[in-house]
């Protein structure tokens, strides 16, 4: 059997890629309800990444594409393919989306001040408009999916490997799994992943009853999603502070609120539902999928290593994880889990942009010596 330990985005697409592979999967997470922190209470854009090119928007852009394609197939009634604009900032940043655009996702399109005028927007100079991205009902989705998969309460407290298991622990009870896949977010202390850099990203989401038919959705630098259902969501995914409801003074929507109101009407928008979690990143914001460098054993065995001298990693016995996926979870999710699972039923190969050993030398040399996990 295989646990995936965390009923976010990433565990959930984890444990439904493990199962359509054949594999015996449970699913376990601290709360009842899938989706119950930072994953439930995104916005989940579907769109693609805009930039002057490299690694992370292709990456980003190969994601979207299966996930487009994969919401669309499987989840149509939770994906809602009305299409995103991208919205440059200020006047910086409409300069430089002209070097952006030969890098653009295609299709797309190329929209000025009036074509943005006519859906309603206003002081806006225009932007790229992706026909395919869209957004999903996060919530909804995520039990959609689970409805498929076996869940089951725990709060884990402890892992330990013994006698070729893994045994899972809590304070009620123990289970025991042939490999375990963590996707806990950002909370990441049942083991040692201090070299992986994973962090905290605060996001706040706000439903809104509306009259308003708006068409679309829009991305700036926060979003706001077309109309359905007399409902709208207004949302973003930006507080980097170790205490996000202080750094927002309690109201996580009044600058979105306020930044909405800047290019459209929103008069009549009736706060129907605050929505606040936090998401995880990496230390190079790439996500984090596959196995897990054994820190202790590496310091204990190769102390030198910390003086830039080479060894062999070890890594962890049949433990992976699958994490960092940032403000974009609902992009990778798919993609990153097909890949994740075909690597532990079949050894395919990880894809070295997100495969976590590309962080740990990095970090290790930067440590004097191992004293106490931090």
């Amino acid at each position: 059997m295989i646990c995936v330990i965390g009923a976010g985005i990433a565990g959930i697409m984890a444990a439904y890629f493990l199962r359509e592979a054949g594999e015996e999967v449970l699913l376990i997470d601290r709360s009842d309800v899938p989706a119950s922190g930072g994953s439930g209470a995104a916005g989940a854009f579907i769109s693609p990444k805009i930039g002057k090119g490299g690694p992370l928007q292709e990456l980003t852009n190969e994601a979207f594409a299966f996930a487009h394609f994969f919401y669309r197939e499987r989840f149509a009634e939770h994906f809602h393919g009305d299409g995103v604009l991208r919205i440059p900032k200020n006047p910086e940043d409409e300069e430089r989306f002209k070097l952006y655009e030969p890098f653009n996702y295609r299709p797309y399109e190329r929209w000025d001040h009036a074509k943005a005028e006519a859906v309603g927007l206003h002081n806006v100079p225009g932007g790229f408009y992706f026909p395919e991205a869209g957004d999903a009902d996060a919530p909804e989705l995520c039990r959609a999916v689970v409805r498929e998969l076996r869940l089951e309460q725990m709060d884990v407290e402890a892992l330990e490997y013994r006698e070729g298991l893994w045994h899972i622990i809590s304070a009620a009870r123990k289970i025991k799994a042939e490999h375990v896949v963590l996707a806990t977010g950002y909370e990441s202390e049942l083991l040692d992943l201090r070299y992986m850099g994973i962090k905290g990203l605060w996001g706040s989401r706000g439903d809104y009853a509306t009259r308003r038919e708006f068409p679309i959705s829009l991305h700036k630098d926060f979003s706001l999603s077309s109309t359905r259902r007399g409902r709208i969501k207004l949302g973003a995914t930006h507080v980097k502070h170790p205490n996000p409801c202080m750094a927002c003074d309690g109201r996580p929507l009044a600058s979105l609120e306020a930044k909405a109101a800047q290019i459209t009407d929103t008069s009549d928008f009736r706060l129907i539902e605050t929505f606040c979690g936090m998401r995880s990143t990496s230390r190079d914001h790439f996500p984090l999928v596959g196995p897990v460098v054994d820190v202790p054993a590496m310091l204990a065995e190769y102390p030198a290593i910390t003086r830039g001298a080479k060894a062999p990693l070890r890594y962890l016995p049949n433990l992976s994880i699958f994490n960092g996926l940032g403000g974009r979870g609902f992009v990778f999710a798919p993609l990153m889990a097909k890949r994740l699972a075909e690597h532990i039923t079949t050894g395919t190969p990880l894809d070295p942009r997100i495969h976590p050993d590309r962080l740990f030398w990095k970090w290790v040399r930067r440590i004097e010596r191992y004293t106490q996990r931090a």
